[in-house]
């Protein structure tokens, strides 16, 4: 019987392509350029303290550092005023940097529309913006103007609707004893005055229920209806030294004793001095 030979079926196998998987390209991460307008601009000292000059550092060193911080990138970059350069940043800086001095006088500094690096970097990139030093921008100062403008307004208007016994205590507030010899139209005209002067620590006095109370126990203690003792940390009754309070520690008296006024105890006797004076 013949043997069938074996017959094998090749297989022919494509050759297969090799994928080489390139490395991401990193791409450079520059800092966020901000919107910007040419102008000329204007910058002021913060506080009432305005020297003959004040030179703000305008150069990074590791006693003093300068850096601006990108919200986008995440990264902080190094900042300096160099007068020959277009950018503040350091890192855009190409070439030799000559450094320049950025100095206030008397507290105010004008920087032109022609050296715009030193704008962006007072305006942009320096971390002592609205801490050390403002812009000068017309619309806030507009908007502060008119806040101050209705605050003044609210503040007469409570003045002049004001009772002369509430005028007096307010002004006690900042006249001390010397409103007890004022007339009534001279009360009301000094308090018109706070009122246009110091709108906001008026406005805050008027709501104060304990102003009228601390009013009412210096008038008593000038009256000798009640008396406070050299030490300041006991009030009696005039006519008879009677104790009324202990001034408790590291208070005002009067304020204490006003504090005091409002308690169920202190009733009693707010009416008694009320009909005494």
């Amino acid at each position: 019987m013949a043997k069938k030979a074996k017959t094998e079926e090749t297989v022919e196998v494509a050759p297969q392509e090799t994928v080489v998987q390139e490395a991401p390209v990193k791409k450079e991460v520059k800092p966020a350029k901000p919107s910007w307008e040419i102008k000329d601009r204007t910058y002021f000292l913060k506080g009432r303290k305005t020297p003959l000059t004040h030179t703000l550092n305008c150069k990074h060193t590791s006693k003093h550092p300068l850096l601006w911080f990108d919200k986008d990138s995440g990264q902080q970059y190094e900042i300096r005023y160099a007068t020959n350069q277009t950018s503040p940043l350091k890192s855009e800086q190409k070439g030799e940097a000559t450094l320049g001095h950025v100095i206030f006088k008397e507290g105010t500094l004008f920087v032109p529309k022609e050296k715009q690096n030193l704008q962006k970097l007072l305006s942009i990139y320096h971390p002592a913006k609205d801490k050390l030093y403002v812009e000068y921008n017309p619309i806030v100062v507009a908007q502060d103007e008119l806040g101050i403008l209705d605050m003044q307004i609210d503040a007469l208007n409570l003045a002049r609707e004001m009772d002369i016994d509430f005028a007096e205590a307010i002004l006690r507030v900042e006249l001390g004893s010397t409103v007890t010899k004022m007339s009534s139209k001279e009360l009301k005209r000094d308090l018109l005055l706070f009122a246009r002067n110091n709108p906001k620590l008026f406005i805050e006095l008027a709501n104060d229920d304990n102003v009228q109370l601390r009013n009412l126990a210096i008038r008593a203690s000038e009256a000798g209806v009640i008396k406070l003792s050299q030490d300041q940390r006991t009030f009696t009754w005039g006519a008879n030294g009677r104790k009324l309070m202990n001034v408790p520690f590291d208070e005002n008296p009067y304020s204490a004793f006003a504090a005091f006024l409002k308690t169920d105890e202190g009733v009693e006797i707010f009416k008694s001095i009320e009909k005494k004076l």
